[in-house]
């Protein structure tokens, strides 16, 4: 399949211009292996791992199958602070190329990456965050729109992706409802350069996710998510039948238990109908991203 950049995808050496995003709790080291083997940039929180030795031992297989690109999500405000520094200290160590940060202020960590030549993207929802993730000096903006998976905005992409390029100078990375390659087609168009993608890799063989939950995404559509506060306290999209009566939100360190059992998804769902390998779900979004700007012209 043809390839087809931009120039942050050129930048970052990815063969196309999408990310693998990290999703809590299923995202793993192989997802970012095959998405690496694949020319995407695959990623997953490093709290995916249980402690920081584990997550040690991932970095080194990572290593150890591929050489190319990948990400660590790093939560900031969610994260204990001696295992969040031991966890950046690791990606350091490792080389990890990008860091992907969420929920705090990146100032701090965003000096130590490019000490270390590591790129750094941090998610927003709104202009004011974003701001300040560009004062502090990310590389990146993720642009987190209405109908992501997990924790999701409520502004359309077809406004939230243009509205944040006109008011930054940093490249904007597009986020929500991407299941194809007409999307991703259409992010670039509204002046994305990666398109970030989650709940299409749910489907994927790869993927840490139970078998249920992966039928789960390949049978719903969007009518089946649900924006809710109830799980973390914080808005976030779920597969509807997955949430239990009278759920109130649980920040307590055994809240991750639940959340086995609670499923994250976006509406994208609609658009998915089988579970695929990673190279073939990487192929077929370049064929649909073809087929898409051919149909343009």
């Amino acid at each position: 399949m043809t390839t087809f950049s931009t120039p942050l995808s050129r930048k970052l050496g990815l063969k196309y211009p999408l990310v693998c995003a990290p999703m809590f709790l299923i995202s793993n080291k192989e997802m970012i292996v095959a998405c690496a083997e694949a020319g995407i940039l695959g990623s997953m929180p490093s709290l995916n791992c249980r402690t920081s030795e584990q997550f040690e031992q991932d970095l080194q297989w990572i290593r150890s199958k591929t050489d190319k690109p990948f990400g660590i999500n790093v939560t900031i405000g969610l994260t204990d602070p001696k295992r969040l520094a031991r966890d950046v200290e690791l990606c350091f160590e490792y080389k990890v190329p990008v860091l992907l940060t969420s929920y705090g202020n990146p100032t701090q960590l965003v000096e130590q990456a490019h000490a270390h030549d590591t790129t750094v993207f941090h998610d927003v929802i709104h202009l004011k965050h974003a701001k300040k993730a560009e004062s502090a000096g990310v590389d990146g903006i993720i642009a987190v729109s209405q109908g992501a998976g997990g924790h999701a905005g409520t502004v359309n992409p077809y406004v939230l992706i243009p509205y944040l390029k006109k008011h930054l100078s940093v490249p904007v990375i597009s986020a929500g409802c991407i299941s194809g390659g007409a999307q991703v087609a259409a992010s670039l168009a509204l002046g994305a350069q990666l398109a970030y993608i989650g709940t299409r890799f749910i489907a994927s063989t790869e993927c840490g996710a139970q078998d249920r939950y992966k039928e789960m995404v390949v049978e719903a559509n969007h009518h089946d998510i649900v924006y809710t506060n109830k799980i973390s306290g914080i808005h976030a999209n779920f597969l509807k039948d997955t949430i239990p009566d009278n759920t109130t939100p649980d920040r307590s360190p055994e809240a991750a238990k639940r959340w086995r059992d609670i499923w994250s998804a976006g509406q994208g769902v609609s658009l998915i109908d089988e579970v695929k390998p990673i190279s073939q779900i990487v192929e077929d979004i370049a064929r649909e991203y073809h087929d898409a700007v051919a149909a343009l012209r």
